[in-house]
């Protein structure tokens, strides 16, 4: 089941990627208490999520958070090393990357989709939502081969 707006996040474990290495954390205490901009890519270093969907909210940062978002936090059923290697070439300090390794958060808010015909397997859906305290105030999940309601600009026009 495809998780809603009103929904509380599943708790699970993802892997913060940090400049001292990889960092665990759990879903639920992750974001608890703040106001989470969350973009889902199905890789790191692809070529829309590369060309437009990282660069948009590297972009959108101060305006995302002059709108009350607390942290931008980008995710990908990637392990955290490629994660932040990917914010290091083209993120920012504005991005937090939550690597999904096992694909985890993607399955359990129900936005899987299966990339095998391009050898990249089961992947997350590119989605956006915006989570305050835990629970899901906006889901934007793109049809297959779209980019358009989970850019940056699309969540700004949704604040």
């Amino acid at each position: 089941m495809t998780i809603s707006v009103g929904d509380k996040l599943p708790d699970v474990q993802m892997v913060k990627a940090t400049a001292e290495g990889p960092q665990p954390v759990q879903s639920s205490e992750y974001f608890a208490g703040k106001k989470v901009a969350l973009f889902s890519v199905p890789g790191a270093f692809t070529p829309t999520c590369s060309a437009k969907h990282l660069p948009g909210f590297v972009e959108k940062a101060a305006d995302l958070k002059a709108k009350g978002v607390d942290e931008i936090v980008g995710t990908a059923v990637n392990d955290a090393f490629v994660m932040g290697a990917w914010n290091d070439a083209a993120g920012s300090d504005d991005i937090t990357m939550l690597a999904d390794g096992n694909g985890d958060f993607a399955e359990s808010v129900g936005l899987t989709m299966d990339g095998s015909g391009f050898g990249m397997g089961k992947r997350g859906q590119r989605f956006s939502m915006v989570v305050n305290d835990g629970v899901v105030e906006q889901l934007n999940v793109e049809a297959p081969g779209d980019f358009k309601v989970s850019s940056a600009e699309h969540m700004l026009d949704q604040l």
